[in-house]
């Protein structure tokens, strides 16, 4: 099997092609971003610049920028980075879908009491959430965790309305996270609407969806996102221990494992979806010199270790029968084009959604990825 020279995906990678030295276009888009995202003194100038600009804008209010947070490393750290290295004032805002670790809610605790940063949380009724959950299920679909995805994205904004924030901020990091291949996911309020039309039992009534009129209202009224973490040199290793030494900060297991939903969301790519997560999180590493190709080719190697509860907690939670989980998990395996989207709109509102990613209102990911 060919496999990238550089990094590890492979011919079997959806959208790959390799160059005359055996060099995949995904590692070139990301020495692209390296260029359009600079790190170091031009990075900090740039983050400096933002922090003006922000503190412009909530001059006179209690917050200047909202953050989401999930008790993760990432948005961890973002918190510390507004805080304590830019001086913002920010609001942290957190979606709970009601599969917390307990890992995840004491670190959101102590970082933020530690900080001395306000929460603001929306609570997704439990039973309305589990509902949704094994819709997704039924529809047979890799991207069962957009529910928390597309809730979070909406959340944020309803609280940068709430609060007269023209800022948010997330913790993305495409050094650390990586390019997800061409295709493995795609997620909108339409898909997410008809996939529960189509197999869930109740309608949505407190799941905050992000309908697209909605969306072009929050953009048309000047709320900006952005992306500090691209413009800072963040090792991933270097920076979880920085967290547990100044804040007492707990690694969770890894990658998204602070919520057990995810967590199984992980273990479905990889047992019914064939997609090793592994590969994007290592493949990121080696292009960022923060792990070896050597060393990322033998740990892909290893089987990936779930909590062995897991599975059980999911029956239970969802109310699925162990016959019924079997047929869910060999279920012929689906995607977005099996159901309505968003997709048709988002090319036809393409110039728009340009002028949106220019004026930092939404990310380049998403203008390439939905609109091209």
């Amino acid at each position: 099997m060919k496999i990238c020279n550089r990094c590890i995906y492979d011919e079997t990678t959806p959208g790959i092609t390799f160059d005359e030295n055996g060099v995949c276009n995904y590692c070139k888009m990301h020495d692209q971003m390296e260029k359009e995202y600079p790190t170091g003194d031009a990075g900090w100038k740039k983050l400096e610049a933002f922090a003006e600009k922000i503190k412009k804008s909530g001059k006179g209010k209690k917050y200047d920028c909202v953050i989401g947070v999930s008790g993760g490393c990432d948005s961890s750290y973002l918190l510390h980075l507004a805080k304590k290295k830019l001086g913002l004032r920010p609001l942290a805002v957190h979606f709970d879908n009601t599969w917390n670790s307990k890992t995840a809610v004491e670190n959101i605790n102590i970082v933020l009491k530690k900080l001395d940063i306000d929460l603001w949380t929306y609570v997704m009724d439990n039973d309305e959430f589990n509902g949704l959950a094994k819709a997704m299920l039924l529809a047979s679909v890799p991207e069962i965790d957009a529910l928390t995805d597309i809730a979070l994205t909406t959340t944020l904004y309803m609280a940068a309305e709430k609060f007269n924030v023209k800022y948010i901020m997330d913790g993305h990091s495409f050094r650390t996270e990586g390019i997800t291949p061409i295709g493995w996911f795609y997620f909108d309020g339409k898909y997410i609407d008809s996939i529960n039309k189509q197999f869930g039992t109740d309608k949505m009534k407190r799941f905050p969806n992000l309908w697209l009129g909605t969306w072009m209202k929050w953009l048309l009224m000047g709320i900006k996102r952005l992306r500090p973490l691209y413009y800072v040199n963040y090792d991933k290793e270097e920076i979880k221990e920085f967290l547990r030494k100044e804040y007492g900060w707990q690694w969770y297991g890894g990658h998204h494992l602070e919520n057990r939903y995810c967590a199984f969301n992980h273990y479905l790519l990889n047992t019914k979806f064939d997609r090793d997560f592994r590969m994007v999180e290592n493949s990121a590493f080696i292009r960022t010199g923060q792990i070896s190709r050597e060393k990322a080719l033998e740990e892909i190697k290893k089987p990936q270790e779930y909590p062995a509860e897991l599975i059980s907690e999911i029956k239970k939670r969802l109310n699925i029968s162990d016959e019924e989980y079997e047929k869910i998990i060999h279920l012929p395996t689906k995607s977005s084009d099996d159901y309505k989207t968003y997709r048709p709109m988002f090319r036809k509102l393409r110039p728009f959604f340009w002028l949106m990613y220019k004026l930092d209102r939404v990310p380049k990911s998403f203008y390439i990825k939905y609109c091209k």
